[in-house]
């Protein structure tokens, strides 16, 4: 099955931005970022940026925005049976416009991945492509997927914390083009 990445949740004071490999069948039925329920992600946000959680979904976007937060996706489309990026079709992929993104968006000088896939299909698809102006830090933090239980969410919150912390932190290393 082919599916669709939904646009970024970005805005002019966006500093820092998340990225997710594909949206999860839950997310692409609601049409929201991390909709199913068991994901950490909005608890994990919530948590971080001191909102409720629970709350509508263009609240919490409003809320992510306000806190010089975006969000989208590496991939703009693949093949995929179910949720899990093991199962993406590499053949398959298209990678979202990132050139186009960090020309839109100048101010974002951190990029987290959530997850593996994620900061894998970056490094292999996107990297090797674009020209950011200025120096990107870049970090890769435990998935928020229900799939990834390896971590309880005390553990993944501790992990995610980076994103709050100034850029060049010791905890963030810098990609390099190969």
């Amino acid at each position: 099955m082919q599916v669709e990445c939904f646009p970024p949740i970005a805005g002019a004071s966006s500093r820092v931005l998340l990225l997710g490999s594909m949206p999860g069948k839950a997310s692409l039925r609601a049409g929201e970022y991390y909709a199913h329920r068991q994901n950490s992600f909005w608890r994990i946000m919530g948590a971080l940026c001191q909102f409720d959680s629970t709350a509508p979904y263009e609240v919490r976007t409003q809320k992510l925005l306000k806190a010089g937060i975006a969000v989208w996706d590496v991939l703009q489309s693949c093949s995929r049976e179910s949720s899990l990026d093991s199962d993406i079709e590499e053949a398959s992929i298209v990678v979202n416009p990132f050139e186009e993104f960090f020309q839109a968006h100048p101010q974002v000088i951190r990029v987290f991945f959530n997850g593996a896939k994620a900061e894998q299909s970056y490094r292999r698809y996107v990297l090797p492509k674009i020209t950011p102006t200025e120096p990107l830090e870049y970090g890769r933090l435990p998935s928020t997927s229900p799939a990834h239980a390896s971590l309880c969410f005390a553990e993944k919150l501790a992990a995610w914390q980076v994103i709050l912390r100034s850029p060049a932190s010791r905890n963030i290393r810098q990609l390099e083009q190969a």
